[in-house]
């Protein structure tokens, strides 16, 4: 082989007879390719240079800060038979304003006077226990006065208890005189036996001494008498004491008995009188549900149950509202993995449904047609879909959410963490790393004096 090098066969070619060479030759474009490749990569250095914001996106949806302001069912409260129709959809009504009316399908309460006989027998009641009552007081004072009776009665026999004790005393101090007077008067008589017959007393003499001992043993057997009477009348006071102690004690007793037996009614008739008033409060509310009423002010947005003469149940839905002032909030679903990346007052760029934006992701500044908006609240367990949901209210540093937005709508939501350079927002997507950590930063508090 010949070895041919390059400047021997440029000095063997005629580059005049060639005009396509020297066409060719004469372009620059290498150089200036090469100097385009070179700026090209002093602007992609640059680039990498440039600030970018992590952020963390996620779908959400248009909700209200407040429960009170979402939309809302009302429900009937009892079973009933729609009758009439007050408003229709798409009404704006005031809070307590009536929008339907429903009559009565269970046959406990068709009566249509079943309020006014229910208050009568409520009535009825009522005097039943206001005559227990009386009752109770009367059979009290004679509870009392037999007690007063019983204790006078008893010291009045206990007086005679004790009069017949002292006429005892003096009754046997009587006996026993009597006795001495006997004894006396029997040895005068032997006595005067003996003189008699001695001859120094006349017959007449010792007749009168007879006489005089006759009268003392009548005497002495009188006394006995008189003792005996009076101890039996100390029985008879005994006798009395217990007796009475008894037939009171049974009085007293039988009083208390009554009186216990009108108080338990008397309990009965309050227990059915708290029973009816409560029956009758009840179909007093009762009467009130048949006029179903707006919960608050706003839209008739759905008539869920329809026509005249539809039954319905406890608890069916009626109809559906849409409160007529709210706040609104997004309501957007994080992964478990970002979630310790949020706090409140954290910032939020949002894109609603069929609001037109241009968004740059990582230059939130440079995002055209997007809101602003913070975190005010974070869930703190897991919702359904394995997401944890963040709320966002309006940032009220921004622009103003659009007028025209209605709950239920849709929203494309960046969460916003740290500023950092491009170059390592690259690197870490390409190692998969999570994002830096940011955390809110708190008001400062002034310093105390």
């Amino acid at each position: 082989m010949l070895n041919i090098s390059p400047k021997s066969v440029t000095k063997m070619v005629s580059r005049r007879n060639l005009s396509s060479l020297r066409y060719v030759e004469s372009k620059k474009s290498g150089k200036v390719f090469i100097k385009i490749l070179i700026g090209l990569s002093f602007l992609l250095f640059l680039t990498l240079l440039l600030p970018w914001t992590q952020n963390i996106q996620a779908p959400g949806t248009v909700t209200t800060v407040r429960p009170d302001q979402r939309p809302q069912t009302i429900h009937s409260i009892i079973a009933g038979r729609i009758e009439k129709w007050y408003v229709q959809e798409g009404d704006f009504v005031e809070k307590g304003d009536t929008i339907l009316f429903i009559s009565e399908v269970k046959d406990a309460y068709f009566d249509p006077e079943l309020l006014p006989r229910t208050e009568k027998q409520l009535g009825s009641k009522q005097e039943g226990v206001k005559a227990y009552n009386e009752k109770v007081k009367a059979l009290t004072a004679q509870i009392a006065a037999l007690k007063e009776t019983s204790k006078l009665k008893l010291e009045q026999t206990e007086n005679k208890l004790r009069q017949a004790e002292l006429k005892i005393a003096t009754d046997s101090i009587d006996l026993e005189a009597a006795r001495i007077n006997a004894n006396i008067a029997e040895e005068q008589l032997k006595r005067m036996e003996k003189l008699q017959q001695e001859g120094l007393k006349s017959l007449t003499d010792l007749e009168s001494r007879k006489l005089k001992a006759q009268k003392a043993k009548a005497e002495l057997i009188s006394a006995e008498n008189k003792l005996l009477t009076t101890r039996n009348e100390l029985l008879n006071a005994q006798v009395e004491i217990v007796s009475l102690e008894t037939q009171y004690r049974n009085a007293i007793a039988k009083a208390e008995s009554d009186k216990y037996t009108a108080m338990s009614n008397m309990y009965d008739a309050e227990i059915t009188v708290n029973k009816m008033e409560n029956q009758l409060k009840n179909y007093s509310v009762r009467a009130g549900y048949y006029y179903i009423t707006a919960p608050q002010s706003g839209y008739v947005t759905q008539a869920i149950q329809s026509g005249i003469g539809e039954t319905i149940k406890e608890g069916s839905e009626i109809v559906s509202i849409m409160p007529s002032e709210y706040d609104l909030a997004v309501a957007m679903y994080v992964e478990p993995i970002d979630l310790p990346l949020i706090e409140k007052g954290q910032k939020v760029r949002l894109q609603f449904d069929g609001w037109p934006a241009i968004v740059f992701s990582g230059w939130p500044n440079t995002s055209y047609g997007t809101f602003g908006g913070k975190v005010f609240a974070i869930d703190n367990f897991i919702s359904p879909n394995g997401k944890f949901r963040l709320l966002v209210a309006p940032d009220p540093e921004a622009e103003p959410w659009p007028e025209a937005l209605r709950v239920g709508g849709g929203a494309r939501n960046m969460l916003l963490l740290k500023d950092v350079m491009i170059w390592y927002e690259l690197w870490r997507r390409f190692n998969g790393f999570p994002p830096d950590y940011y955390k809110a930063a708190s008001p400062q508090k002034p310093a105390e004096k």
